[in-house]
Formats: structure tokens, sequence, C-alpha cells
């Protein structure tokens, strides 16, 4: 693959398919879970019964035809072949606007904001509004390539953001992101300042304040209990992925319902889900929206090459300030949350705050309206 931008088209060989099904029938299930709840991980019965609907029922053309809508293309950058959705807008005067996944997301998770962001004219909104999309799959995920050696930070990351977006022509553009795609959004805001006129983000990352320590808002004591808990008790992932990927990989590799069940029980943690107080993710996704997700990673072996990206970056965050406009929304149910005084103190610009009752880490799959109204309000008066 060289720098040309070349049409790419999800066509998963028949054998593949295959393949991932016979693993599924030979699955070598552990004991049960001791407790009622989620509190040791994704149950048995449950994570048994997704599965035997991924065995039987499920049908991955039909998620290989919804990619399959949208452009997508492969190019080579910084000597990575990067996989993309080049979603252009019909409105010649459409703001370019880069938004990039997270772990264990993907591309797929933009699946229910790609068109109405595009063409907000046939979605309710106005055609001032649209946006040129540019979705990568990050280094080591999907469909792109995987990094042979060290150093692909999430630092690095935006500043291939930055080499894509002007590979495409786009001098001035906008971006967008959560989880990793909030840091590398991060990245962006800082190693692309010429040409990235502002940034929104659903993860916004700001440390407590010393001086509002002595007076913390209901807020922030929340915010603080919610991080104590990440720390204590799910942040388990993070450590592994961070310190020991390969050894990981294994067994995610060799097991689809180990790299199912890895991916599945963040859906259930980080999300709002809990109804009548039972905590389940089908409250909020159906079986082929987490199965798809599933696939993207099962289908391109990328449980270690995606892991490293935790090794690379995790344990040494940039936390350097932020100049340029910055919008944020809050959502209840992210992993962390910072009130707008902490994020003032590193976001310097902010054009943009909105908090929600509901809502968690994945809000353009959980809550596809409201995320799709807040970039439409991010980016409305930098056009």
């Amino acid at each position: 693959m060289s720098d040309a931008l070349t049409p790419f088209t999800v066509d998963v060989a028949e054998a593949e398919l295959h393949t991932l099904q016979e693993r599924l029938r030979i699955t070598r299930w552990p004991d049960a879970e001791t407790v009622e709840d989620w509190s040791q991980g994704i149950p048995l019965t449950y994570t048994r019964e997704l599965a035997d609907y991924w065995l039987h029922d499920y049908d991955w053309r039909r998620c290989e035809q919804q990619l399959n809508q949208w452009p997508q293309y492969l190019t080579r950058i910084d000597g990575i072949d990067i996989h993309i959705i080049h979603r252009r807008s019909s409105n010649a005067n459409a703001l370019p606007l880069i938004i990039t996944h997270g772990w264990p997301d993907s591309i797929l998770g933009m699946a229910r904001i790609i068109d109405a962001l595009a063409e907000p004219q046939d979605h309710g909104g106005n055609a001032a509004d649209a946006f040129h999309l540019v979705i990568p799959s990050l280094p080591g995920f999907s469909f792109s390539g995987k990094p042979s050696q060290t150093g692909t930070t999430a630092k690095r990351i935006g500043e291939m953001w930055g080499q894509l977006m002007a590979r495409l022509g786009y001098d001035r553009y906008v971006a967008q992101g959560g989880d990793w795609g909030s840091i590398i959004t991060h990245s962006i805001a800082q190693t692309e300042v010429d040409h990235c006129a502002g940034i929104h983000i659903n993860l916004p990352l700001a440390a407590p304040t010393p001086e509002s320590m002595t007076d913390l808002t209901p807020f922030e004591q929340d915010a603080l209990e919610r991080l104590k808990f990440y720390q204590e008790w799910d942040s388990g992932y993070s450590k592994l992925q961070s310190t020991r990927p390969q050894t990981l990989g294994y067994g995610l590799a060799d097991s689809p319902v180990g790299q199912m069940a890895w991916i599945v029980e963040k859906f259930a943690a980080w999300t709002d889900c809990t109804r009548n107080g039972i905590r389940h993710p089908e409250h909020v996704f159906s079986k082929d929206q987490l199965l798809d997700n599933v696939m993207m990673y099962w289908l391109n072996n990328s449980a270690t090459s995606s892991a490293r990206l935790y090794w690379e970056s995790f344990n040494n965050p940039n936390t350097d300030p932020i100049d340029i406009p910055v919008a944020v929304s809050v959502y209840p149910y992210e992993i962390m949350g910072v009130s707008r005084r902490w994020a003032e103190a590193r976001y310097r610009n902010i054009v943009h705050w909105a908090e929600f009752d509901r809502g968690g880490h994945f809000p353009a799959l959980e809550l596809p309206e409201i995320h799709i109204g807040e970039i439409r309000d991010a980016f409305r008066g930098l056009r």
C-alpha cells in the first residue's frame, strides 16, 4: 500500500467465518461466577447465551453491507496502512471533521451518527451544520495495519491524523473523540494548531485543582468516588494491556469467546444500562451491535495490536494545557467525571459545555441523537 488513497471494500473470506463457527462450537467453558451480579466479570449464563447467538443467528454479511455503504480507503502513513471511512457531504461548504474511536470501540461505534452529520437536512437538521467526515481506524485496530515496532503513541497518532487530513485536502478542520479518541484529539489540539480549529470531547481529561479539594461540589465528590472505584475495581484490563499486551493476546487471539467477553464486559460497565436494579448491556445495545464490534477485533486478529496502544501511552499521559477552542459533553456513566472548574484549569478556551442526566462512555452508539446535537452545537461557532 502507498500513500495514495486506495478504495477499500470489506470482504471477509467465507473460510474465516467457518473457522469462527468451529472455534465457537468447541469452546471450553469456565465454571460460573460465585456472585449474582457482574462484579466478578461477565456472567457465564449471559456469555453462553451471546456465544450461542453468535454461532447460530448472527449475520456478519449484514454488518459488512452496512460498512460498505460508506466510501472507505486505505492509505499509508509513517509506514502503517490506515483504514478510513471518508463520507463527504453533498454540501460543498461542509466543515471537515475527523472522529477518532477508542478501545474497545471501533469505527462501527459511529455508525448511527455518520449520515446525520454529513446530511443534516435529511435527518431533521439544518444543511448549514453539515460535515465532511473522516473516520479512521486506529493503528492496530480493525482494518488498519499493525505497527511492527514501538513508537506508535497517542501523540504520534495525532500527528498522523494531521498528515491524513492534509492528504485529503483539508487545510482547516475540527476533531472529535472519546476514550483513546479523546486522548488523540487532545494530541491534534496540541500538534496541529495551524490546521485544527477546535475540538469536541466526551471524555474530558483534567485533574482536580488543589484549591477545589477543600470545597468539593457534589458532582466533584461523585467524580472522585467513581475514579476510586475505577482504580480499585475496574482498571484491571488497562493494567494488563499497558504492561503485558503480548501475554494477554495469546488467549484473546485464540478464543472468540474470550475476545467477546473481554470487550462486552466493558459495554456493560461503562454505559447507562441499569434498569430496575439490573445491569445488562442489552438494555442499551442489541446483540448484533455488540457482536459487530467484537468482529472488528476478531476478524482482524487485533486483540494484541490494539492493546499495545496502552503499553505505548497509558502510563505517560500528556496533561499540557489546550489553547484552541474546546467543547465538552459530560455523561454521568462515563468512566470518570470532570467538573467545569477542573476543566477550565486545562482548557483555556471552552466554547461549549453540556452535562446530561443519562448516557455513558459510548454516546455515539448509546445516545446518537444527543451526540449528534452536541457535535453540531460544539462546532457551529467555528465554521
